[in-house]
């Protein structure tokens, strides 16, 4: 399955996920963009925080198979992507979840915003059961 097509920023930060490289998922960033991984918890600010978070979360899974873009509309400096996101639980557990993320470009082209919207509980609840 191909990308839908996209700015580049964006389709850095999905192929970034999918090769499970967090430095290169974190360069999508300005260096003081803010990414709130989901909606509704305290972003995370500025590109080293960024690559932090990514660091931390990647290990939790063998293997982290990463995020498939299914439609991207851009308008502007606005993108929002449907997605679904795949990996597999240190366990062995199969960990299934999907959303949208809704990105405000910087004037040169970097994400200065990532909102993920998806379902926190059911992907803890993956982890955990």
């Amino acid at each position: 399955m191909s990308f839908p097509a996209m700015p580049s920023a964006v389709a850095q930060f999905f192929r970034a996920s999918q090769n499970g490289d967090a430095t290169a998922w974190a360069a999508a960033f300005a260096e003081d963009g803010a990414f709130h991984d989901p909606v509704g918890t305290p972003p995370i600010i500025g590109r080293a925080a960024i690559h932090d978070f990514i660091a931390s979360v990647l290990p939790n899974f063998q293997p982290f198979l990463g995020l498939t873009p299914l439609e991207a509309h851009t308008v502007g400096s606005r993108v929002a992507v449907s997605w679904r996101g795949a990996a597999v639980a240190l366990s062995g557990k199969p960990v299934n979840w999907s959303g949208i993320n809704i990105y405000e470009l910087a004037e040169d082209g970097l994400i200065q915003d990532a909102k993920a919207y998806f379902n926190h509980a059911v992907f803890q609840a993956q982890l955990a059961g």
